[in-house]
């Protein structure tokens, strides 16, 4: 397959199919001409990044998860130790857009949003007290 056609049934973007090859997360095989040749397995390690990747996992971790995903000895638990990091990452997160919802919220609630050039939103993102 070349290129576009991995590209169209992965879902995944020539640009982005070409980073992972420079990062090493894919190695099509070249023709004569140079041109990349990817096969059934290629696309199938698209396919899995492109998902990993969907779910928020880092570069790094995908890299981490396809080495286990080829891996036949592999243990469930490795696998199961990377994904609960980044669920913990993942909950980290949430409470932080939590927080920051909360205090903007308040910041909006005590505007006044009138023609008055005082706004609590403005004194907050100042540092003003």
């Amino acid at each position: 397959m070349n290129i576009g056609e991995v590209a169209e049934r992965s879902g995944i973007p020539p640009k982005t199919i070409r980073y992972y090859e420079d990062i090493g997360l894919v190695r099509p095989q070249r023709s004569g001409n140079g041109y990349r040749a990817f096969a059934e397995t290629d696309l199938h390690k698209l396919a899995f990044l492109g998902r990993a990747r969907a779910l928020g996992f880092s570069i790094e971790d995908c890299r981490t998860l396809l080495g286990l995903y080829e891996d036949e000895a592999r243990e469930s638990s490795h696998v199961k130790a990377v994904a609960e990091e980044h669920l913990a990452a993942i909950d980290d997160k949430i409470s932080q857009l939590k927080g920051m919802r909360e205090t903007l919220s308040h910041l909006v609630e005590a505007c006044h949003g009138d023609h008055r050039p005082d706004c609590p939103i403005l004194t907050d993102l100042s540092g003003q007290i």
